[in-house]
């Protein structure tokens, strides 16, 4: 009898603390002012760059990377670190659950460092890739032609990052070329482009110099067609992955701009207004919390996170159009134009953020894939009649 006791005893004991380790894994803390074993949740708290201060509802809980186990309740949280932009964010934290925040926070003075020293009339980004085409005229038949930089190589790199596409002398009618005015489309692998000028239409090589433009002046609308049907049909391939309901929706209904670099989020305009359904059922619990919005209307801009299946209107940034913005690398934040700034916003729409306020000529700017921005600038223009390719250091 006496073993028996022992055993029982021994068993009681085993499972109070097992049911005590599984109750703290989930959250549960003791309230000593209550006097109560209660549910709490965590908050894993990261930044880009790291150890910035963590302030919750005004108050310092310590520096990233952290996670902080909180009573359920609504949190104001705001991440700072010394020289850089800060974070804020409200967020509803419930019991037993674990809420991800990761900030990114971007230098208050950005570096500023010159890219090419060619005299550039004008610059086009190859959309969401690390190339831009440069057009140079000024007058130097030496120089004067169209390059290809690629942003992901550096001077000192073992490639130069500046490659000659074709000399303008090179064209039969370079004097009626003005290359300021130029019109481009690129082939679906960003191999090849149709120069269009003012009398004339080119196929070029992306990928080497070319010594002899083809002349594509009457067969060209016929080629951008196929292209665009190329296109079309790889966009659909990647809506293909997104869940069924919001893949069929999104051919018949969506005018897609443009997906995010992981490929996980779709930017795009309503061709028709309309509800848009769940695709996950029941909702994530512990997802973004910003308010989203499904009931579209034609022409807004929305993006959609596939991942977490939440829906959000583009807002709050004067006088958008699709093609001023551009996904930033992290698939997380979008760039673009503000008045006479570049700013960065977070796909949610919270949190925008100035990241450069100095002078860029064109409205030309792009992003490169290590998250930094090149604009075209001309610092010195009293010696300098053309701008140049910058690098804004903001990593």
């Amino acid at each position: 009898m006496k073993n028996l006791l022992i055993r029982l005893l021994f068993i009681s004991f085993f499972l109070f603390i097992l049911v005590g380790i599984i109750a703290l894994a989930r959250g549960y803390r003791i309230d000593f002012q209550k006097k109560s074993f209660t549910s709490t949740g965590i908050i894993a708290l990261t930044s880009s760059p790291k150890a910035a201060k963590v302030f919750i509802n005004n108050e310092l809980k310590g520096v990233t990377d952290i996670n902080l186990t909180l009573p359920p309740g609504q949190y104001q949280i705001e991440i700072k670190k010394d020289g850089y932009t800060s974070w804020k964010k409200s967020i509803s934290l419930k019991g037993e659950l674990v809420i991800s925040i990761d900030a990114y926070l971007f230098p208050l003075n950005p570096s500023l460092s010159p890219l090419t020293n060619l005299g550039i009339v004008k610059a086009v980004p190859l959309d969401q890739t690390e190339k831009v085409i440069l057009f140079a005229q000024n007058g130097n038949e030496e120089k004067d032609g169209i390059y290809l930089f690629e942003t992901s190589k550096r001077p000192l790199s073992l490639l130069p990052p500046l490659k000659l596409i074709i000399l303008k002398n090179t064209f039969i009618d370079k004097d009626l070329v003005d290359f300021s005015k130029t019109n481009l489309y690129f082939s679906p692998d960003y191999k090849q482009a149709i120069f269009e000028f003012s009398s004339s239409s080119y196929l070029l090589s992306l990928e080497e110099e070319n010594t002899v433009p083809f002349d594509v002046t009457f067969s060209k609308e016929t080629l951008i067609q196929a292209w665009e049907t190329e296109k079309s049909n790889d966009r659909k391939k990647i809506v293909e992955a997104f869940p069924r309901e919001i893949a069929k929706i999104a051919s018949d209904s969506f005018k897609i701009v443009s997906f995010s670099p992981d490929e996980t989020k779709i930017l795009y305009s309503a061709i028709t207004s309309f509800d848009l359904p769940l695709a996950i059922k029941p909702p994530l619990i512990a997802t973004n919390q910003v308010e989203q919005i499904r009931s579209l209307q034609t022409d807004h801009l929305y993006v959609y996170d596939k991942k977490e299946d939440r829906n959000y209107e583009v807002t709050g940034q004067p006088a958008l159009v699709p093609s001023s913005l551009l996904w930033y690398p992290d698939s997380r934040h979008f760039v673009f134009i503000d008045e006479k700034n570049i700013s960065t916003v977070d796909y949610d729409g919270l949190n925008k953020q100035v990241v450069y306020s100095g002078p860029f000529e064109n409205s030309f700017f792009t992003t490169t894939e290590d998250g930094n921005i090149i604009v075209l600038t001309n610092l010195n223009p009293e010696n300098n009649k053309l701008p140049d390719l910058y690098l804004i250091g903001i990593r």
